[in-house]
């Protein structure tokens, strides 16, 4: 798992390895080129950066980076369409799946202003290498609630609420294509929520002050894993749940949601502190693993689960 702020990125094992398996500075990506790199993404082994020009002229003044750091390759991305003067991008995902193909598509969402709901997407192609816009294909209205987007089953998820409604939070779907546009009511109430892969399915997890079971019935405070089993459904399924109080009884101290474990129904919580790090068994209900943190470091911006990936990717990259 790699952890990133805007002063650099962490990895903490959760297999018990404390050892990175690659170098976390990223050396061949630090040149004179950039003045600076955030990591944005990461999507079975690749990883999605921006750089930014040490002279910037302007917001826009920035690069893509896709690299893969078990090999050491990367590339550059050309430059994005502009963007209209009433829109704006800030939410950016990474799509590559090595068991479909070797080629990755980066979907960066534009956003009105006002409003701050997407009304389209710029989709970067490695096949084509260039851009393509699409036009949002939605009735509904949809605000990002953060920038962290999942990519499975080919296609492309985040978390949003719909603009003009209290309280209504969906999944908004999109494909590599931009093509196919929907959304998925989703529980939320108050609290804390993330997506991420597990098992080879999207999963949802949400800790809230109101939490509801699979009749959507009021049962309390509470943590629950959700699962879209059929990338066609337009409902989550409820896999586990947990007693909050219980749970921050354990911690001993409040927390908000930052991961799911790709292999199993573990979640990551990060405390309040954001020093401490916890993997929550939710099968099991226990606190299998705490992973502390590096001290004095600024409170951890995502967290972004990470499988080396060792095979050649990224063919014909020119960047090494």
């Amino acid at each position: 798992m790699t952890i990133n702020n805007r002063l650099g990125h962490h990895f903490a094992s959760v297999s018990g390895d404390g050892a990175a398996p690659f170098n976390l500075s990223i050396p061949y990506l630090h040149n004179n080129m950039y003045g600076g790199i955030t990591q944005l993404d990461a999507c079975n082994g690749l990883l999605l950066y921006c750089a930014f020009k040490k002279k910037m002229e302007s917001w826009d003044d920035f690069r893509f980076l896709v690299c893969n750091p078990a090999t050491g390759r990367w590339v550059e991305l050309p430059p994005r369409p502009p963007v209209p003067a009433n829109r704006y991008c800030c939410t950016t995902g990474l799509a590559f799946d090595p068991a479909v193909s070797s080629h990755f598509y980066v979907l960066h969402f534009e956003q009105a202003v006002p409003g701050t709901y997407i009304t389209g997407v710029n989709i970067y192609s490695w096949q084509t290498g260039a851009w393509s816009f699409r036009s949002g294909r939605m009735v509904e209205k949809v605000v990002p609630l953060h920038s962290k987007c999942v990519f499975v089953g080919s296609m492309m998820y985040l978390i949003g609420n719909l603009m003009g409604f209290n309280n209504k939070y969906v999944l908004m779907v999109v494909d590599t294509e931009g093509e196919v546009w929907k959304t998925i009511p989703v529980p939320y109430g108050r609290g804390s929520a993330t997506i991420g892969v597990s098992q080879g399915c999207l999963h949802y997890v949400v800790a809230s002050t109101v939490s509801v079971n699979d009749s959507n019935e009021i049962l309390g405070s509470g943590i629950t894993l959700w699962c879209l089993k059929d990338r066609d459904s337009k409902e989550l399924l409820l896999e586990r749940s947990a007693n909050i109080n219980e749970l921050m009884g354990m911690i001993g101290e409040k927390y908000r949601v930052a991961a799911i474990h790709p292999d199993c129904d573990t979640v990551f919580l990060m405390s309040s502190g954001g020093d401490t790090l916890v993997a929550y068994d939710m099968q099991h209900q226990k606190l299998h693993c705490i992973l502390n943190l590096e001290k004095g470091i600024t409170k951890p911006k995502r967290f972004l689960p990470y499988v080396p990936l060792f095979s050649e990717s990224l063919p014909d990259a020119d960047g090494q």
